[in-house]
């Protein structure tokens, strides 16, 4: 299965980008793994609300063209779940629908509503704000959690 996560915005933390690799490489053994960063949309210091949806909805285009499968959208009103139960998600119930997955993390603005209405699911990993480039490499260790717990190892405790 094709596992694909996409970010809009960037990685520039070295430290954060060694984490991914880190995941990346752990996750060859259960799929294919694919991590896309698109560009966001530039804009002003103090942009106004009309501004911040035309960036979104420009992102959305991107997001549309690269996501490949069912489309996850990673955003704070999304459904909280646990690691078991994401687990089901990945390896079962995607998996009988889709040979592909893309789970999609917005910009500092977040998501287009456009996006969110078309993901097959909104997911939220918390209540809390996390930088984006964190955000990504707590949902690659939730993927590969969720592999092991599919596999029953003694990763997840």
């Amino acid at each position: 299965m094709l596992v694909q996560l996409l970010t809009v915005g960037k990685q520039k933390e070295p430290h954060l980008t060694a984490a991914q690799e880190v995941y990346q490489k752990r996750l060859t053994p259960f799929c294919k793994f694919q991590f896309t960063q698109l560009p966001a949309v530039r804009l002003s210091d103090k942009p106004s609300e009309k501004e911040i949806a035309a960036a979104l909805e420009q992102e959305a285009a991107a997001i549309r063209k690269a996501s490949r499968g069912v489309m996850i959208a990673m955003c704070i009103e999304g459904k909280q779940m646990g690691s078991e139960a994401f687990a089901r998600l990945l390896t079962e119930e995607i998996p009988m629908r889709e040979s592909a997955v893309t789970f999609v993390i917005g910009s500092s603005f977040g998501l287009a509503e456009s996006i969110k209405k078309e993901a097959y699911r909104r997911l939220s990993m918390s209540e809390m704000t996390f930088p984006h480039a964190l955000a990504s490499v707590m949902l690659m260790e939730q993927v590969y959690r969720a592999y092991q717990i599919d596999r029953n190892t003694g990763y997840h405790k």
